[in-house]
């Protein structure tokens, strides 16, 4: 008999449940949660509500994951119904922060809403730490692939002397693949992480691809070519030999 959603729902349900209290298991949480709130489609209001404190929960766990810088969360109805609560509002507008906008959004978040920070158990220096490298992945998004020293200075608020340590940084944490310039004065970004992946990265995606696909043509046609050519002059050669 195959399983149903309410099935899966009271699965995942409890194995947020019972990670959430081993203190050793974030990851293994934050996976069931978002698994367990992705149960949640096209349901009415009541019972998407059901799930409200599960999507806090799991925006929480999201912010406060000091190696987890991508996730689904904001393409979730569970989670979509925090943005109009009373109660909830300011949570949705902090994921919203950590996975579309930068640090400089983050710290006047941050200053009007201290006390809420606390209560959730947000450390206001990790939250820092996290918001400059995906502000770094957001600056890598360019598309002009190469991202100014004095740019990234400005965006994560650091000293000239710090702007290399947070390029390694997120070359380590396998945020962007890139190369420093230092005599320019510029990373020249070859890959980079997405925060999220909605109509745009699907639209620079496709884009990409077609690149590629015109490019791999364009290669098969020179090699064509070229053997064309190398066959003909090999069969000019017999010809002159007889």
């Amino acid at each position: 008999m195959p399983l149903r959603i309410s099935d899966y729902k009271s699965f995942f349900y409890i194995g947020c449940t019972l990670t959430y209290f081993k203190s050793s298991s974030g990851k293994d949480s934050f996976k069931f949660l978002t698994k367990y709130l992705a149960t949640f489609s096209g349901e009415d209001s009541y019972v998407i509500g059901e799930a409200k404190e599960e999507a806090v929960r799991a925006v929480i766990e999201f912010v406060k994951a000091p190696d987890t810088f991508w996730c689904d969360l904001l393409d979730m109805p569970a989670v979509g119904q925090l943005e109009k609560d009373a109660k909830y509002a300011l949570v949705y507008q902090l994921l919203k922060i950590f996975l579309t906008q930068r640090l400089d959004a983050y710290l006047e978040f941050q200053a009007a809403n201290s006390t809420l920070m606390k209560s959730y158990g947000l450390v206001h220096e990790d939250c820092i730490t996290k918001m400059r490298l995906m502000s770094l992945v957001d600056l890598g998004s360019n598309e002009s692939g190469q991202i100014p020293y004095a740019l990234i200075k400005d965006a994560l608020r650091i000293n000239d002397d710090e702007v290399e340590l947070w390029i390694v940084k997120a070359i380590t944490a396998k945020l962007i693949d890139c190369k420093m310039d230092q005599m320019n004065q510029v990373v020249i970004v070859s890959r980079c992480t997405e925060r999220i992946f909605g109509q745009h990265q699907w639209h620079s995606l496709r884009l990409k691809l077609a690149t590629w696909r015109g490019n791999v043509a364009s290669l098969i046609s020179t090699i064509q070519a070229n053997k064309v050519v190398e066959e003909g002059s090999q069969a000019m050669q017999g010809m002159a030999i007889r």
